[in-house]
């Protein structure tokens, strides 16, 4: 046992995951990562042997998270940070995107992020405490062509983490959704999965934001090792957001959505809102 906080990171073999684990190890916190595969373990816990521990872990296999489980119990017995980081994206057009391919993007970003919640939930709800991290993306606040299904994935997610925290927060249990912009990760990379448009109706929506996807990987603006640095200091906040954009291209799509939402809203109020029974009709209905 030890008095250090004890973070769960999924996802620890490339970009954010990797990058958070070194951040965290090097402020003398445990960090429990997760890889896919036994050869991962040793690179992984190189970074900080002293800190880090690696384990096998496919947030898909319901076994092998049980057997984490099981070695955080018996090694550590608590579990203060949980970073659901696992997960990647699929590229293309809704029509295109095959119903396995969807099946598995909804199986690893939302069910994997719910499997790995669950299992630190018991030890959170012993300690009357700790902070679980979703990594979503602006991409679960905004909907964009050619990403609709990881679209759908990250809303999901948003939605889950909202739901959580209102859940939990009795608990001493905190919960932030964090929504990376574009940063210079594999994301767009050797890490995405690319369903090609052939239907040429597409040809300027979906397929033109698949080439932008591709144009702009390993050019993006956003610097990872700054992005895991802001969540390791959000976890050391007494009241932490629920909400936190990384990066200014995040933050500018954050302004348009909230701006042309609320112009829409207002916009057909006199359509939406008058759908409710009108007090005379409520009368009539309970006599």
């Amino acid at each position: 046992m030890t008095d250090k906080r004890i973070w769960l990171i999924t996802g620890c073999s490339t970009g954010f995951g990797r990058e958070l684990a070194k951040v965290v190890a090097d402020n003398e916190e445990m960090v429990i990562g997760t890889v896919r595969k036994q050869e991962q373990i040793g690179e992984l816990e190189a970074l900080n042997n002293d800190m880090i521990a690696g384990v096998v872990l496919d947030v898909q296999d319901q076994r092998s998270i049980d057997n984490a489980g099981q070695f955080i119990s018996d090694k550590y017995g608590r579990v203060d940070v949980l970073v659901n980081n696992a997960g990647y994206g699929t590229i293309g057009p809704i029509e295109e995107t095959s119903d396995d391919e969807i099946s598995r993007q909804f199986d690893v970003n939302v069910y994997g992020a719910i499997r790995m919640i669950k299992l630190v939930l018991p030890f959170m709800r012993k300690q009357q405490s700790g902070h679980i991290l979703n990594i979503t993306s602006i991409a679960g606040l905004n909907g964009f062509p050619g990403v609709g299904i990881y679209n759908g994935s990250k809303f999901a997610l948003e939605g889950i983490g909202e739901a959580l925290a209102a859940e939990t927060s009795h608990l001493g249990i905190k919960v932030t959704n964090v929504e990376p912009g574009p940063f210079r990760t594999d994301w767009a990379g050797r890490s995405a999965t690319y369903n090609e448009s052939t239907i040429d109706d597409y040809k300027e929506s979906a397929a033109k934001n698949m080439d932008s996807i591709r144009s702009v990987s390993g050019n993006q603006v956003g610097d990872p090792v700054k992005a895991v640095k802001a969540m390791f200091e959000l976890t050391k906040l007494e009241n932490p957001p629920l909400h936190l954009p990384l990066g200014g291209p995040a933050y500018k799509r954050v302004g348009i959505k909230l701006a042309e939402f609320k112009e829409e809203v207002e916009k057909f109020e006199y359509l939406g809102k008058p759908t409710d029974y009108t007090e005379e009709e409520l009368e009539k209905l309970e006599q």
